[in-house]
């Protein structure tokens, strides 16, 4: 398909001769979905304002559904969007806080805190790319009842922007300007034309904390704002009690800003346990009506789904399994931090050790026999929507490989089997939280170590600590102290711009950062940076989809990052309850539209 061919379709769909639904399955057949197909229509004023697919909600009443008891085997640790690090704090946090828009599962934005989604047509977007306008809906009151206004949309971009508040989000407001057009209208403007203008302010990273309770706490001292763990946001719940890592429950919001909204009276969040049992919980005793994140093995959840009580519900999105290789040092401390980014893996330096550890893992093995259904294998960081997909990768599991290649990078067996070059062994920490396809997937890979002569010792730490926002604790996943560790990385938007500035210099974690930073290898390569800050403005769907393969084959090309599996969100729910999950968004993206069907 050329640009002009892109063109004479989307004037089709302005002159309405072309459907809008007949525009998005056209451009399906050449690997562009519906969210970039959407994007595309709204950057050129032909999707219409608010566009959104939400399934029916039935209740005609706010309240009345009781209880909803949910399992989140991680449990959050504090309630702060902006110190979220992982899911599990940034799911805690939406229980609270909204954005202004959320991703729908095919890729449209859905209004929550706006009054309309942007677009050519409404004049919430600029001709030139260079700027959004962002319309706010009125009536919206915090839980403590002040008004929610331009002013706190404005401080949450001063807030997460600030250097020593050390926002996980700064990395969508550092380069953006915001400005307050009246008491219900903010603008995004952009340094250049920005095709993903969605970022700031929207789904995960968009949102909003109340500018009256954390305005003292806007610098160096965020971390104390008491706040952190008693949220008073605008959702359709508010705070009830916290427990960091254990539990949080929630009620229902007697003055939320949808009418009949929402359904269940209270909310129950369970932390802790394992994936296993809480796929049990719902699944065969229907203890619980919803448990997330359900990394179990296939053959387990289908027996489990055999009760009746209860659904598997799987949902693909570009989310990925993948092995992180460490580009520094892990044993060596510089100004008292280790994997200090002036410092080199004395053997990941080495591309050869690299490629045999790719050639080492056994992709499909694992497909088959641990993940099943929720877990296909992939060569790609990036699989999703298809037209980011890289068509230049593969994947190879071939120990006599690996073998040859490191005989010729001079990697010698020693008496123990061990192999050993000027004074370094090929023996390495291997970490991951506690989970049994986890633990079932390290020992595959440890097996085919041995056999080319690589030691793997195994670690797993508790998934509450491994994934903890606690800046002292050493067996963070942020804090990288290993040789390799292995987790999913979420991309919670139908865009891979902020998925993929996770490997850009910028992003580095560091000390002078409290490890917020998102680039967690501490890889860094100034072609992809370039490649990054290109796709960040350019307007052309085809150059742009380019670049971020581009930026794919670089990382994966590097074997630092090893792809293993792809992760559709795989969650179980009991029969009657009909939540609205999307694979662009977090879970509680649309909380406000769960019901129970009676």
């Amino acid at each position: 398909m050329t640009e002009d061919d892109l063109r004479q379709m989307i004037g089709r769909v302005k002159r309405g001769t072309l459907s809008r639904r007949g525009f998005v399955r056209r451009l399906a057949a050449f690997g562009l979905t519906a969210p970039m197909a959407t994007q595309l229509l709204a950057i050129a004023g032909a999707a219409p304002a608010g566009a959104q697919s939400l399934p029916e909600y039935k209740p005609t009443r706010r309240g009345g559904g009781g209880a909803l008891k949910i399992l989140y085997w991680q449990g959050a640790t504090l309630l702060n969007p902006h110190f979220a690090v992982g899911t599990k704090d940034q799911d805690g946090s939406r229980l609270f806080y909204e954005p202004l828009a959320g991703w729908a599962n095919d890729g449209t934005l859905v209004p929550i805190l706006a009054a309309e989604v942007p677009s050519v047509e409404n004049k919430g977007l600029s001709e030139d790319g260079r700027s959004v306008t962002w319309k706010l809906k009125r009536g919206v009151k915090w839980h403590d009842g002040q008004d929610f206004s331009a002013d706190d949309v404005v401080f949450n971009w001063e807030y997460a922007r600030n250097p020593a508040v050390a926002a996980t989000t700064s990395g969508s407001y550092t380069d953006v300007n915001v400005v307050k057009v009246d008491d219900h209208t903010v603008r995004v403007e952009f340094q250049k034309p920005t095709p993903f203008w969605a970022d700031a302010f929207v789904a995960n990273t968009g949102m909003i904390v109340p500018k009256h309770l954390f305005k003292d706490y806007a610098g160096g001292n965020a971390r104390d704002a008491p706040t952190n763990l008693r949220p008073i946001g605008t959702s359709a719940y508010k705070f009830a009690s916290f427990s960091p890592g254990d539990l949080v429950r929630a009620e229902i919001n007697p003055n939320y800003h949808l009418p009949n909204h929402p359904h269940f009276d209270t909310i129950e969040v369970k932390g802790g346990g394992d994936a296993v049992s809480a796929a049990r919980a719902v699944l065969q005793t229907g203890d619980y009506d919803y448990a997330w994140n359900l990394q179990v093995e296939d053959e387990i959840l289908k027996r489990l789904e055999a009760a009746g009580k209860g659904r598997v519900d799987i949902v693909e999105g570009s989310d990925i399994e993948q092995i992180q290789l460490n580009v520094t040092d892990p044993n060596r401390e510089v100004d008292g931090e280790r994997s200090h980014i002036s410092t080199q893996h004395p053997a990941f330096r080495d591309p050869a050790v690299r490629e045999a550890m790719s050639l080492l893992l056994d992709r499909k093995s694992i497909e088959q026999f641990i993940y099943g259904r929720g877990g296909p294998a992939t060569s790609n960081f990036l699989n999703n929507p298809p037209r980011f997909r890289s068509p230049n990768t593969s994947f190879e599991f071939n120990i006599q490989k690996a073998n040859e290649i490191l005989d010729r990078a001079g990697w010698a067996r020693g008496r123990d089997g061990i192999r050993a070059k000027d004074g370094v062994r090929l023996r390495f920490v291997y970490q991951t939280s506690v989970n049994t396809p986890r633990q079932r997937s390290q020992a595959v890979y440890k097996q085919a170590a041995q056999r080319a002569g690589i030691e793997l010792e195994l670690k797993s730490v508790t998934a509450s600590v491994f994934f903890s926002s606690d800046v002292a604790n050493p067996d963070t996943y942020t804090k990288f102290y290993a040789d390799m560790q292995m987790y999913t990385t979420t991309m919670p938007q139908a865009d891979p711009q902020r998925f993929m500035n996770q490997f850009t210099s910028w992003e580095v974690a560091t000390k002078a950062n409290s490890w917020q930073g998102r680039n967690i290898t501490r890889w860094q390569n100034e072609e992809y940076d370039r490649a990054f800050r290109a796709a960040e403005g350019e307007l052309d769907p085809v150059k742009r989809a380019a670049l971020f393969i581009r930026m794919n084959d670089l990382i994966v090309g590097s074997n630092h990052i090893i792809p293993l599996v792809g992760r559709p969100r795989v969650r179980a729910s009991v029969n009657n309850l009909r939540p609205v999950l999307t694979a662009w968004d977090n879970d509680f993206w649309m909380l406000s539209h769960w019901y129970r069907e009676s």
